[in-house]
């Protein structure tokens, strides 16, 4: 066998493991109702929080995704950022979806003067958002951050009225988010006056540390008129530290761009997240200070410190043991329980480095950790830790009887 293609297979081994890790995992994390009695908005809101697969378990804490339409949209943006997170391109988040009572009323900036044909408002509790971006910054946000652990890092998600809130959001509270995706943006709302005012904002800017995404379906007519404005208005900024890209997705509608858009999105708010490698075997490049190395820019890029992630000390310790480097990839497993000493996988994983190393004596123990804590964590592999303890028990028990 060719040294390439035996590198190939190696490779190969190492992606159907991850794969078949990623496939195990429960789908999006957990989703729970939080109601909170606005007195901004002199209302009940009823919020939508995600929270990522282990949260419970965990001491970590996440950015927090805040978005519009929660309940039409919580659902495939927590898919996405679940897909993402496992794929190594983002950051596990936790997601934050507001539901609506008077979406047109919290959502536009500048009250309508459109008028139906009998000479009435049609829009007539419309021009809100100010008092709802109110509502964000002095209730919805501190409540969040009371209740769960969260890094500085926020980043705000709107669809259509709420891509025009997106923007009203980035011009008139600079810093409450650190980044935007804007979605079909209504930027048309009320003669464009958003847009003018975003023109007049980003003009003045000498300096800005914020990550913009706006996108568009096929959409024709004003909207379309007001996004090509509006990428006209961007790629004559010249501002250190924002960071934009302005996509139009030809093949969507209005509805259909969300989820597209929040991928794409995401990618761009994260962007440089994916831990390099090498071209030819697919590791980690730099081995293990490399990555950490990796994860030491990106928490200088995001304001927060960044662990080089649990899964993926985990991964390098696996790919050493297929390429027939026990004592390498036991050193790894190590580095990993030291990081992470609550988590019962990396017992696991150090227990089966022994175990394939003929010492069964140093892996039972390991196996025996892995299984209390699965048990004591309600992991999703807790029944393999128990079965993998079981099997190393009795294989030392039979090892031990014939000495």
């Amino acid at each position: 066998m060719t040294t390439q293609l035996t590198r190939l297979l190696s490779g190969l081994a190492v992606l159907l493991v991850i794969a078949s890790a990623a496939i195990a995992q429960p789908a999006t994390g957990t989703v729970k109702t939080l109601v909170i009695k606005s007195a901004v908005l002199g209302e009940e809101r009823t919020v939508l929080v995600r929270t990522p697969i282990g949260y419970e378990t965990s001491k970590l804490s996440y950015p927090v995704l805040y978005m519009t339409d929660g309940d039409g949209h919580m659902g495939h943006t927590a898919a996405t950022v679940q897909f993402l997170t496992q794929n190594g391109r983002i950051s596990d988040l936790i997601v934050v979806g507001v539901t609506n009572t008077d979406r047109t009323r919290d959502l536009t900036p500048a009250k309508s003067t459109n008028k139906n044909p009998n000479g009435e408002l049609q829009f007539p509790t419309s021009g809100g958002a100010d008092n709802f971006l109110k509502f964000f910054e002095t209730e919805l946000i501190p409540e969040i951050e009371k209740q769960y652990r969260v890094q500085p890092y926020r980043i705000f998600a709107g669809h259509s009225l709420g891509g025009l809130f997106a923007i009203h959001a980035m011009i008139s509270k600079p810093g409450l988010f650190n980044s935007y995706v804007a979605v079909s943006p209504s930027l048309q709302w009320e003669n464009g006056d958003t847009l003018k005012r975003a023109e007049e904002f980003l003009k003045n800017q000498k300096e800005m540390k914020v990550t913009l995404f706006v996108s568009l379906g096929n959409e024709p007519g004003a909207i379309g008129e007001s996004f090509d404005r509006f990428k006209e208005v961007l790629s004559k900024t010249n501002i250190k530290g924002f960071d934009w890209q302005a996509e139009r997705m030809a093949d969507e509608d209005h509805g259909s761009v969300v989820l597209r858009s929040h991928y794409f999105g995401l990618r761009k708010v994260f962007d440089g997240w994916q831990m390099p490698r090498d071209p030819e075997t697919g590791a980690v490049a730099g081995g293990l200070k490399g990555a950490d190395e990796h994860y030491k820019k990106l928490s200088e890029k995001f304001g927060y410190s960044i662990p080089t992630p649990e899964n993926l000390i985990n991964q390098m310790g696996y790919r050493l043991i297929f390429e027939n480097k026990p004592e390498e990839a036991i050193a790894v497993f190590k580095v990993n329980i030291e990081r992470y000493p609550a988590s019962a996988n990396v017992y696991d994983s150090l227990a089966e480095a022994y175990e394939r190393g003929g010492r069964i004596d140093l892996a039972e123990p390991l196996y025996d950790k892995a299984r209390i804590l699965g048990q004591q964590n309600n992991d999703p592999n807790a029944a393999t830790f128990k079965a993998n303890y079981e099997r190393a028990h009795a294989k030392l028990k039979e090892t031990t009887k014939k000495q």
